[in-house]
């Protein structure tokens, strides 16, 4: 900024002072590249489950700290741990489907019938290993038992990034209680995996994956803004008023 518009820069934030009007100075808007983004998914029970949890995932560049925990899901399968597949979905309406997507009458959304609404495999939220979407079906590196307390970072790809910023990420929990679920669907197999029952496969936890604000209320769409946005605001406007002012009165008349 030339001398001169310092000068009135400064003359008009001593006269708005000495009017006794507040005036807020800030620094310029930067990009927010490389700044830490936090967002989190509430998970709530599909298919008639009883689970519930929280997903938090911290974006810095392309790399995420996932913490997360769940329970009230299904214990044991066959007898042994019960493996909970878990993604990242996105790239559709960024939603948890209806009981309304269940097509085949079975009373189950299966994945196949909830991917309208969360999209196909972005990231695999598994406990070791690959995070790839090819890895999204490997029971042996998912999440087993009712409960889960997980912490990982991990690398995500261009899909995922591309998901989160646009809306569209899903966090989904699969394996169903074959004891919830009515005997139509309990029999049945799997769309993704033909060796497993529908149940092992199928939805039982959802959420979309939503950025949160710096002190950790949703952001939201479309909101309004806060009293420290507006009082910004004013403050700025009355400093731009103040400084054509001056501006004005020093300038030599023709």
């Amino acid at each position: 900024m030339p001398i001169e518009g310092r000068r009135t820069l400064v003359a008009a934030v001593a006269a708005l002072a000495a009017a006794g009007t507040s005036v807020l100075v800030t620094a310029p808007v930067m990009a927010d590249s490389g700044k830490t983004k936090t967002y989190q998914a509430v998970l709530d029970p599909l298919n008639g489950q009883t689970g519930s949890g929280t997903l938090t995932l911290e974006l810095d560049g392309r790399t995420a700290t996932i913490v997360e925990h769940y329970s009230g899901l299904a214990g044991k399968l066959d007898g042994r741990p019960y493996p909970h597949l878990q993604h990242i979905h996105g790239g559709a309406r960024g939603e948890c489907p209806a009981p309304s997507a269940d097509t085949n009458g079975d009373g189950v959304v299966s994945t196949v019938e909830g991917k309208p609404a969360y999209g196909p495999i972005r990231t695999t939220l598994s406990v070791r290993g690959d995070t790839s979407p090819t890895a999204g079906t490997d029971l042996e590196i998912a999440p087993h038992g009712a409960a889960l307390d997980y912490q990982r970072v991990i690398e995500l790809d261009d899909a995922t990034l591309a998901s989160l910023r646009e809306g569209t990420a899903v966090v989904v929990v699969h394996g169903l209680d074959p004891s919830l679920i009515g005997e139509k669907a309990r029999n049945a197999g799997s769309e993704l995996v033909p060796s497993l029952p529908l149940a092992a496969t199928a939805p039982a936890l959802c959420g979309a994956l939503r950025p949160m604000a710096a002190g950790g209320a949703d952001t939201g769409a479309g909101g309004t803004a806060g009293p420290g946005t507006r009082v910004l605001g004013l403050g700025l406007l009355a400093l731009s008023g103040a400084a054509l002012a001056l501006a004005a009165r020093r300038r030599p008349s023709r």
